[in-house]
């Protein structure tokens, strides 16, 4: 188990970044561009181990994917294959925002055109939550007996929802130890389409996941989410990557969605925008110490969600500043510039729940009492998290109280040294290293975890800190 010892610093943390691709974007990418008719190019697509998850779940559904290095030569414009349907040219923008650059890479995919390898299949989904619920509704599309399974903690992961969901539309779906956890088997015949309601109180995951695989039914697909939908940016930004590769979604947002059929995905030239979450602890590190990071490749019109953290960065005593694209040599930013001291606050995270772990750190720092509400789901993400918070965030001094939707803190006098346990959670590392920004002493046990979403994390960390950022940065 890998121990990270992270340095304090004594002075503002000053530079500029672009964190990798969106696991969330890629993964959809993944989905339909392996459901798509051609060859398809994912600009900036994140290699990490879930991403690698989903791309070996469509290799042995019939999807080709390869990944592509990005050349190391920022700004350098793209140039691809003209096998790929709307390649992108030099100074070209492709869907999905952003600019293509080599020095990004790709991920190629040739897509199956929605006929799936038949079963048996056996999927490996790890501890990747998108990779399991996304997959249970693709492999809805094909013909024969799919198992899907995944880590210890994943058959701790509800699923029921989607299950039940994709039994009233007239798919044989259960989970192997009826609790509704996986494993998961799926005995396929094509997903007819038809009417059918799925919770929205546990994870948007679910409704995103048949909206993907709705284009190849049979017939129309009408979804209604009952109970307020969590995390709604994740699924406005599905409804847009579905739009981007060339299907149309009719919905009234968050209450009722249709996607008629016939339709189809067409392969395309896509560029995935950095992740907004992995964003937060750069712009967080700033926060912490008076200093000015800048996020290159997101805007406030970006797709996910998460980018609204920099709007709770405000009214903890930031100052944030936008600036636009203007070519492939400057990237749209943001830059948040942190206070001489933060403010505590009382936020509602349910719209980005996984920005909750960064925010919980920067209470430790922060003057007053800080508390989190309405992000319950927490609770079946990689760890339970709120658990997991509250513990850790005690071995640093700081009151915590549990509550059943999130966190109240009150922070410590001064913070003091202490050894973080990760859960095997991938957040909770990234987000308690920002700690050690400012306590001595502080270790992130477990720091292998951050594979899942970030391998170079420790690194970037460290680059911007030291104002010598990797040269792909």
């Amino acid at each position: 188990m890998a121990t990270e010892r992270i340095q304090p610093v004594g002075r503002p943390v000053v530079g500029a970044i672009r964190p990798p691709g969106s696991k969330s974007l890629t993964n959809r990418a993944l989905v339909v561009a392996g459901l798509a008719v051609g060859e398809s190019l994912l600009v900036g697509g994140l290699d990490s181990q879930d991403t690698r998850l989903m791309a070996e779940a469509w290799q042995k559904l019939g999807a080709h994917v390869e990944w592509r290095p990005g050349s190391g030569r920022a700004g350098e414009p793209a140039r691809f294959s003209r096998r790929t349907t709307h390649p992108t040219r030099s100074g070209a923008r492709p869907a999905g925002g952003g600019w293509a650059t080599r020095e990004q890479g790709a991920i190629k995919v040739l897509g199956t055109g929605g006929r799936l390898t038949p079963g048996p299949v056996e999927i490996f989904a790890g501890n990747a939550g998108t990779v399991m619920r996304f997959m249970t509704a693709a492999v809805a599309l094909g013909q024969g007996p799919y198992l899907l399974d995944g880590v210890a903690r994943m058959r701790e992961r509800p699923i029921g929802d989607l299950l039940e969901a994709l039994g009233r539309l007239g798919v044989a779906a259960r989970s192997t130890r009826a609790n509704g956890c996986p494993p998961v088997v799926v005995e396929a015949q094509g997903l007819p389409g038809g009417s059918v309601t799925v919770a929205g109180t546990v994870s948007s995951q679910y409704l995103s996941a048949l909206l993907m695989a709705a284009p190849y039914a049979a017939r129309d697909l009408e979804i209604r989410v009952s109970g307020e939908l969590v995390s709604t940016p994740y699924a406005d930004l599905t409804c847009r990557l579905m739009a981007d590769f060339g299907v149309k979604v009719e919905y009234e947002p968050y209450r009722w969605f249709l996607v008629p059929a016939p339709q189809g995905y067409s392969g395309r030239c896509y560029a995935v925008e950095p992740d907004a979450t992995a964003a937060t602890y750069f712009w967080s590190a700033a926060a912490l110490t008076g200093g000015a990071v800048t996020v290159l490749g997101l805007s406030s019109h970006s797709a996910q969600g998460d980018v609204g953290f920099v709007h709770v960065l405000e009214q903890m005593g930031c100052r944030v500043k936008e600036s636009p694209a203007a070519g492939p040599d400057r990237p749209a930013a943001l830059t948040v510039r942190g206070p001489k001291r933060l403010r505590g606050l009382e936020v509602d995270l349910n719209a980005m729940p996984d920005t909750a772990l960064t925010l919980a750190v920067l209470a430790l720092f922060a003057e007053g009492e800080t508390v989190i509400r309405n992000v319950a789901n927490l609770r079946v993400k990689e760890t339970d998290r709120l658990a997991a918070l509250a513990a850790e965030l005690r071995k640093f001094g700081a009151e915590v109280e549990e509550l059943d939707d999130g966190l109240r803190i009150e922070p410590p006098l001064k913070p003091r040294a202490a050894r973080v346990k990760t859960y095997s959670d991938h957040r909770m590392a990234m987000s308690f290293a920002l700690a050690g920004l400012k306590v001595r002493g502080v270790e992130i046990a477990g720091a292998e975890c951050v594979r899942k979403t970030f391998p170079d994390y420790f690194d970037r960390l460290r680059g911007l800190v030291s104002g010598k950022p990797p040269k792909s940065v």
